[in-house]
């Protein structure tokens, strides 16, 4: 780097699809603290305009993408008159924030199966990718990861485990991988017995012991879910067999996840629970950002702890297996059921334990395609979707 640091720099222009959700938050607040380094060239949300106003106003993108019409007219209201952004909507207008010719990386940050399209078209588009949004390689990753090598796009992972791996992994030879182990920490019923789970309320399943996330993602993890979809994304990512990667529950969540080698060493790559580590590491790679994130007090810790995974409460952990070594479509039923199935429990039209219910009896009616075209894949979705919803109207 030249003398005088980052001022001396071309700026890296970033899209951060899904700003106001938790992740994008933190993106800008990295991006926040090194002005000189980052600038934003576009930003989306889906619902909350008054906090996408405030970030156009801060972050100053040439463009914003919202959810509809209705969105758009909402946010051209908050925003100041003759602010000059271009405000575009829809699944389209994702796309096309994603696309913008002067961006260099394209941080996917929206929630479920809507950041698949715009990640690649974004990669089609000769974007660099820092990914948060598992659902577009569980959906098809061999369909991304495939385009990626074609354009020579590099995906940098955001998530705190791939990040994990990615890090373990920089330096080493992929042949010689032995395992793969994701840590997790297990939620906030690590320890209540199986037989107290259809009690579980919503406030019980939002209050996660370790990390502050999105309510989706807060639900993933109290199912155990986000384990089950991380398996797979592990395994496009990082070019890995199903059998390779393994859950580790542990509940410190300082561990982020590890690396075994066939020589029988292990590489772990360690941090405090927050989640500006890995997105100031995808936003700079290879470089290290000074984001004045302390390290863990492995003095006041004392301990950490590993144990297995319990299959008797978890059964989404073991959905999500299946479908990941059936691979084809199964994988992309698997998401939309779990998508449908855990904003049916936010809602309140469906029990905590109705969640693995649902998507079993998804997953058993698909007919499964073993090598399937994005069509077939987009299909198999709207599929799952539709018979998810019909499930809980029959439920109810």
């Amino acid at each position: 780097m030249p003398d005088g640091g980052f001022e001396k720099m071309i700026p890296k222009k970033l899209t951060v699809l899904g700003a106001t959700g938790s992740i994008g938050r933190n993106v800008l607040q990295v991006v926040g603290q090194f002005p000189g380094r980052f600038t934003i060239g576009a930003l989306s949300a889906q619902n909350n305009m008054a906090l996408l106003a405030k970030q156009v106003e801060q972050y100053h993108p040439s463009m914003a993408a919202v959810g509809d019409a209705r969105r758009a007219e909402e946010l051209t209201a908050l925003l100041p008159a003759g602010l000059d952004v271009d405000i575009v909507c829809g699944e389209s207008g994702l796309c096309r924030a994603a696309t913008q010719a002067d961006t260099d990386l394209v941080v996917t940050a929206v929630v479920g199966a809507a950041g698949l399209l715009p990640t690649l078209a974004a990669i089609d588009a000769g974007k660099q990718i820092a990914l948060a949004n598992k659902e577009t390689l569980v959906m098809a990753g061999q369909v991304v990861m495939a385009r990626a090598a074609t354009q020579g796009i590099d995906i940098f992972p955001i998530d705190s485990e791939h990040s994990a791996v990615f890090q373990c992994l920089a330096g080493n030879r992929r042949q010689d991988v032995a395992r793969i182990l994701l840590t997790g920490s297990g939620g906030p019923f690590r320890t209540m017995p199986a037989d107290r789970f259809a009690s579980i309320t919503l406030a019980d399943a939002l209050n996660h012991p370790n990390w502050e996330m999105g309510r989706k993602i807060t639900i993933d993890s109290a199912t155990m879910m986000n384990k089950g979809l991380e398996i797979i994304e592990a395994r496009w990512l990082f070019d890995v067999s199903i059998e390779t990667i393994e859950v580790v529950v542990h509940p410190q969540s300082i561990v982020h996840s590890m690396v075994a080698f066939t020589d029988g060493s292990v590489i772990a790559q360690l941090g405090i629970p927050d989640m500006k580590g890995a997105i100031a590491f995808a936003l700079s790679c290879p470089e290290r950002l000074n984001i004045g994130q302390p390290a863990p007090d492995f003095a006041a810790l004392a301990q950490l702890t590993f144990e297995p995974p319990d299959p008797d409460k978890f059964h989404c952990l073991r959905l999500a297996a299946v479908a990941g070594k059936a691979a084809g479509t199964l994988p992309a039923v698997l998401n939309a059921a779990n998508e449908v199935a855990v904003f049916a429990f936010l809602e309140g039209k469906i029990g905590f334990t109705s969640i693995p219910e649902l998507i079993e009896s998804i997953m058993e009616a698909h007919a499964w395609t073993a090598e399937p075209s994005l069509e077939a894949i987009i299909n198999a979705d709207t599929w799952a979707r539709q018979q998810s919803e019909r499930f809980i109207r029959d439920s109810i």
